[in-house]
């Protein structure tokens, strides 16, 4: 396969940070620069490129993925300006999975926060080269050093500067470029920068930061390395080819800094960006695309270029009421003309293709193809989701879906008003199909519709997107614990029912034995009935009168499981017995077998694992243990510890705010169903009133 010029001259470029370090104001300043938009928007007013969403602006925070394509200097760059929070790092997540570089913001005024610490461990696992842009250096009491040094030592990278301030805070004035040995300074109410001397009284730093730059691009390559102890420096396209060389093996991470808000060092970042970040050519031979054959199950591995089969992996879903729906794509090799079809890889499906679209914010311009490296939008599919992939029909891949994180923070959920129940599921479901870190379910037991999401900014958001898109209003609660009843002896009852009337009577007569089951056997029936006490046609019927008996246990109401019932002996008339009779018979002798068997009360436990710094595991253990959890065990993960526990999950409905508060924020959880466990006497007498009183309060 030959070299694809068109890929050469593509960044696919994800822009993250912690939330509140200013990604969406750097990507602002970056298209203001580049000439794509005529001002520079704010956040504050609610009008940039990348947060369009009426939740965005209200809320003057990201939370999704948007895509920025514009060119700069013969290279087209796709920026994915993504969320910081921690409630919407999934979304960042998938983004990264579609990009071949990251530039990291890192806000001067807010500092290393655990937000980038977690979205770094994505960023580590993928082995995506990285640059770093230190933002806010306008602001009050605000430096570059202390800054770098952290996120060094927490992210335990190595830092090579290739742009410092001239200026500090309020009388921050340009950047001085390491290399060139040139300072750039912004034109006020211009995108135009000047480019000129480095003044005196930086001149010494730009000498130090020169040397440290020099030697660590001199240590990508032996010819380089005798060079510079030949000679004590290198050509300034050496210089280049050795900091691209370092960045894309992961060696160092190049430094520039500035203020998106003033538009300070954006057109240096520019350049460093589309020379130090790969192609999706060179990230190919860095990280190759790899995936499976479906029909064999054989590797499969593909080229980004034009010429290739056409794969793509799809990282984003926007539905719109008004423009309807939209794939969000990265094309990882081939190409794909406009309304040509194509084939859904993991569900077997066909597409019929449609409409491609290059991606600016909200703003979608047409299409004729796109080709190896591009990211598009392509309207109107009817079967492809978030994490898909799209490819040939007749060479078909598959790629490893993104495995995202579980929700951690649910509510139950009802509409304001009763007639708008299908509004509320219908429009649910569309939410979830644009987010799949949502979670949408209707719990079986107790009936309630279930909204999972990351947090509660996640969940916020999401309700306020039902309102807006699609016109309904729910009330919301901390959802139902699904409790179940059972037994703790065996024990016997006759069930008898007798029903004399005008015609025919009813009358079936039984005797049950319960006996208790070992925990998550669920219900076994048997029939022991000798000598044709009971025809054997009616037997059916009595099982399935304990069935239904067991939906509501005799403590409060809850299910009833774990339990052996026998019928082993009764009487029947000839003329009077019947289905139904046998059925309310056995009903009844169950209901009183259950009374005399020490029916207890049981509670779901879930199976927790915290992941959280060194510095606070004891005081997230006396947590847990406080919430009646048990410590399973403690393994190292990192610089951080990983906490494995069986917690009720009664205890665990709200713990996302308070294992916020204990860790300031620093902690992750994640947790699911393991068993059930009988609930502590004094504990199940207070759930089974509570139970007792809100149903005669609905009587």
């Amino acid at each position: 396969m030959g070299k694809d010029a068109h890929a050469d001259t593509i960044r696919n470029i994800a822009v993250v940070s912690a939330a509140g370090a200013g990604t969406t104001s750097l990507v602002e300043a970056l298209l203001y620069a580049a000439g794509v938009i005529p001002a520079m928007g704010s956040i504050a007013n609610g009008n940039t490129v990348s947060d369009f969403e009426p939740e965005e602006i209200h809320r003057k925070v990201s939370v999704s993925t948007a895509v920025a394509h514009f060119p700069w200097k013969g290279t087209t760059f796709n920026l994915l300006d993504t969320p910081g929070a921690l409630s919407f790092q999934g979304e960042t997540k998938l983004a990264l999975h579609a990009v071949d570089g990251v530039l990291v913001v890192l806000g001067a005024a807010s500092g290393m926060r655990t937000e980038l610490e977690k979205i770094w461990t994505t960023i580590s696992d993928l082995r995506l080269p990285c640059i770093l842009f230190v933002n806010e250096l306008d602001r009050e009491r605000t430096a570059i050093e202390p800054v770098l040094k952290a996120c060094e030592d927490v992210l335990e990278i190595r830092t090579v500067p290739v742009t410092i301030p001239i200026g500090a805070e309020g009388r921050l004035e340009g950047v001085a470029h390491v290399i060139e040995g040139a300072a750039y300074r912004p034109v006020a109410g211009s995108a135009k920068v000047l480019r000129g001397d480095v003044p005196a009284g930086v001149g010494g730093l730009v000498g130090e930061a020169r040397k440290k730059l020099v030697e660590s691009a001199a240590e990508t390559d032996d010819r380089l390395v005798e060079k510079y102890l030949a000679q004590g420096d290198l050509a300034e396209a050496e210089i280049m080819q050795g900091v691209k060389a370092g960045t894309c093996a992961r060696t160092f991470v190049p430094v520039l800094c500035g203020s998106a808000v003033r538009n300070v060092g954006t057109a240096p970042l520019l350049d460093a960006l589309a020379a130090y970040l790969p192609s999706p050519a060179e990230a190919a031979l860095l990280r190759p695309v790899k995936g499976t054959d479906p029909q064999t199950g054989e590797e499969a591995v593909r080229v980004p270029a034009a010429d290739d089969p056409f794969s793509a992996y799809v990282f984003k879903t926007l539905i719109d009421p008004f423009a309807g729906h939209l794939t969000y794509l990265r094309v990882l090799s081939g190409t794909l003309h406009a309304d040509a079809p194509f084939m859904n890889a993991g569900r077997r499906v066909k597409e019929k293709g449609g409409h491609l679209f290059t991606i600016l914010g909200k703003k979608y311009t047409p299409a004729q193809q796109i080709s190896a490296g591009d990211i598009a939008a392509i309207a109107k599919l009817k079967d492809t989701q978030t994490g898909d992939t799209v490819c040939d029909e007749k060479h078909p891949i598959l790629f490893a879906r993104v495995p995202l994180p579980k929700p951690v923070f649910s509510f139950a959920l009802e509409p304001k008003a009763k007639a708008d129940i299908e509004k509320v599921s219908v429009g649910l479901h569309k939410l979830v199909e644009e987010d799949p870190m949502l979670e949408f379910t209707r719990n079986p037991e107790t009936k309630e519709m279930v909204l999972g999401g990351m947090g509660q900014l996640h969940v916020d958001v999401t309700f306020e997107k039902l309102r807006r898109k699609y016109g309904v209003e729910v009330d919301i609660h901390v959802p139902k614990v699904p409790y179940k009843e059972t037994i703790r002896k065996m024990a016997q009852a006759q069930g008898k029912y007798k029903k004399q009337t005008g015609g025919h009577g009813q009358y079936g007569d039984c005797w049950l034995q319960v006996d208790p089951l070992s925990r998550g056997v669920g219900f076994e029936f048997a029939s022991k009935v000798v000598g044709g006490a009971i025809p054997r046609n009616f037997i059916p019927a009595i099982e399935k009168g304990v069935v239904e008996a067991m939906h509501e246990g005799g403590l409060a109401g809850f299910p009833i499981v774990d339990v052996r019932v026998t019928v082993y002996d009764g009487s029947y008339h000839v003329v009077d017995s019947s289905e139904m009779s046998f059925k309310i018979a056995a009903s009844m002798g169950f209901k009183k077998a259950m009374e005399q068997a020490l029916p207890v009360l049981l509670e779901p436990i879930m199976s927790v694992e915290v992941t959280t710094p060194d510095d606070v595991v004891g005081a997230v253990i006396g947590d847990l243990n406080a919430r009646r959890g048990r410590i399973i065990g403690v393994t190292a993960k990192g610089h951080a510890e990983m906490i494995h526990a069986a917690v009720p999950l009664a205890e665990m409905l709200i713990y996302a705010p308070m294992l916020n508060s204990i860790t300031g924020g620093r902690a992750t959880y994640g947790m699911e169903f393991s068993s059930y466990e009988e609930v502590p006497r004094e504990l199940a007498a207070r759930v089974i009133e509570e139970h007792k009183a809100a149903k005669h309060a609905m009587a």
